[in-house]
């Protein structure tokens, strides 16, 4: 199994060859915050483990392995954020909440998150329960 830092360079490399049909280095170290000297050192790993086959100033692709694992990786992703929405996290905390959780949580927790999301959106009563009770323990927070 890949690191958690594997998996973000895999799961941005799989997002940028959906977008735009190829991932450059220097995309994916403009969208991961990092040197485009680290993502060649990591493309070159993420190569002889093979996820992906980087030729030198030819660019890189994904293989049949790292394309399913960042397809996993992104449905974990964008899961995660589907849950803290669906609980009423505020938008400007998703994106930082899930980036921290994602990679301490095992497949199978991510199963059961995608059972609970699936739980709330059958049937609206659901969410609405969840924020009276949210909206309640507001109230008591707040206090008189």
């Amino acid at each position: 199994m890949p690191t958690p830092s594997m998996e973000d360079y895999i799961e941005q490399i799989y997002i940028l060859i959906e977008e735009k049909g190829y991932a450059r280095v220097s995309d994916i170290a403009e969208n991961l915050s990092v040197h485009p000297s680290s993502v060649t050192k990591m493309v070159q790993k993420l190569d002889k483990d093979e996820y992906l086959v980087y030729e030198k100033y030819r660019g890189l692709i994904l293989t049949p392995k790292g394309k399913k694992i960042g397809k996993r990786l992104v449905y974990r992703h964008e899961l995660l954020e589907q849950l803290l929405r669906l609980i009423g996290v505020k938008e400007e905390n998703i994106y930082e909440d899930v980036e921290g959780i994602e990679h301490h949580l095992s497949w199978d927790a991510i199963d059961r998150v995608g059972d609970l999301v699936q739980f709330f959106e059958e049937d609206d009563s659901r969410i609405e329960a969840l924020r009276e009770i949210q909206r309640n323990n507001e109230d008591i927070a707040e206090g008189p």
